[in-house]
């Protein structure tokens, strides 16, 4: 029976010292040239002191003219190596392995930032968010080649820079989902036009990934089980993609849903999403997982909504997930990871965060907690008290009003 304290030995070789990861949270932390700044070395050297085995960084873009947030690290080549080395050497003397997630946003990177983002497909945004970002326009194929190699040479950057490892970001809607997702990709090229050739731009982007880092260095990809939106990407063909990436060698999968339109990696699942099972059990896509696990055995890394020692005990044992992803708590609590582990610590203190507006409540989210990892690079302590209202003024008096209008996963 797998316990959180036991490590995980991953396919290319390495190992993770225990089953509790933090996944990837937007730190929005580089600087005006989208460069790594001390505060992350300092926010992560916190996090890695508090007992996960495992610490992705937020969405390194790999491209500085496709961006989502202002204040995103780019990395593109070695102009901000000591900066990433010092960011990399946050972990050391700890247990934890501290990974790069690597993104790039496609049609997500917002109107002020892109006034022509690319994507697979002219497919503009729909939802409550589409008036913030501009109609992409389609990649030309030379162009998505090169995107391809921009992964690769992110990854080999990083690698360079010490860090452990590296993951794909392949959910939330972002350019990687987009070729994925019938809605988004409408090609009928090599990149497009049927399951196979839609999942051809990921499978190119580890290939090239692998190449650049070597057979030891761990790969891992996070993925959509669903978009939940109709005619889009789903379940049964998220489970044929984790097929394909595990032949392909990847080391960690992280189960994730949902993308700008609906929004369900933020707490708030479409319609059929919240069953009986999964509010019981906390996790919200566990019950994709317990599917997925019967088709593959690529190592799993569930996120979203554990709260409880008992429930993520509960979902380890049963072997259909093999390691823990706990974000938003480590916001507020930089050390559950090791109250987890020698048991002291009975639940997380997060909570859902509520305005009384709908529409305010995944951005009311995002500042909050945002804020929250702000304290913890500043060196300070976080303020679970903190009031909703009090976060939301804040971010509009840092960023403007315009922040009320983005939201991001």
């Amino acid at each position: 029976m797998t316990t959180l304290d036991e490590p995980l030995l991953l396919p290319c070789g390495a190992t993770v010292a225990n089953r509790i990861a933090k996944p990837a949270l937007s730190e929005q932390l580089g600087d005006r040239g989208n460069a790594p700044t001390e505060r992350l070395a300092t926010l992560y050297r916190r996090w890695s002191q508090g007992g996960a085995g495992l610490l992705l960084t937020g969405n390194i873009m790999v491209d500085p003219a496709a961006i989502g947030e202002p204040a995103n690290v780019v990395v593109e080549d070695d102009r901000h190596m000591a900066q990433l080395e010092r960011w990399a050497a946050a972990s050391e003397g700890t247990d934890a392995a501290l990974w790069v997630q690597l993104n790039h946003p496609g049609r997500q990177s917002p109107r002020h930032l892109s006034a022509q983002p690319v994507a697979p497909s002219a497919v503009a945004m729909s939802g409550s968010n589409r008036g913030g970002f501009a109609k992409p326009r389609a990649l030309e194929d030379a162009e998505v080649e090169r995107i391809v190699e921009r992964f690769a040479t992110t990854a080999g950057v990083v690698q360079r820079a010490g860090f452990a490892g590296v993951q794909v970001h392949g959910a939330h809607g972002y350019l990687v989902s987009q070729f994925l997702s019938p809605r988004t990709n409408l090609r009928e090229d090599r990149w497009g036009g049927d399951a196979e050739r839609r999942m051809r731009f990921l499978v190119e982007v580890v290939r090239a990934i692998r190449a650049e880092v070597g057979a030891g260095f761990p790969i891992g990809v996070k993925l959509n089980s669903a978009d939940f939106q109709r005619g889009g990407f789903d379940e049964d063909a998220s489970v044929e993609v984790v097929r394909v990436l595990e032949r392909e060698g990847v080391d960690l999968l992280e189960v994730s849903g949902g993308t700008y339109e609906r929004a369900a990696m933020m707490g708030t699942p479409a319609p059929g999403v919240e069953r009986e099972s999964t509010v019981k059990r906390e996790a919200y896509f566990l019950d994709y997982a317990r599917k997925l696990r019967a088709a593959s055995r690529i190592p799993l890394m569930l996120t979203g909504g554990f709260r409880t020692p008992a429930a993520m005990a509960e979902a380890l044992a049963s072997g259909d997930i093999d390691m823990v992803g706990i974000g938003r708590p480590l916001t507020v609590q930089p050390d559950l990871p090791r109250e987890l582990l020698d048991g002291t610590a009975t639940r997380s203190e997060v909570r859902q965060l509520r305005t009384g507006v709908r529409s305010l409540d995944g951005i009311a989210e995002i500042a909050w907690h945002t804020q929250q990892m702000h304290r913890l690079a500043d060196g300070r302590e976080p303020k679970p008290r903190r009031t909703v209202a009090r976060a939301l003024v804040q971010a509009v008096l840092t960023n403007g009003s315009d922040t009320l209008r983005r939201t991001r996963g």
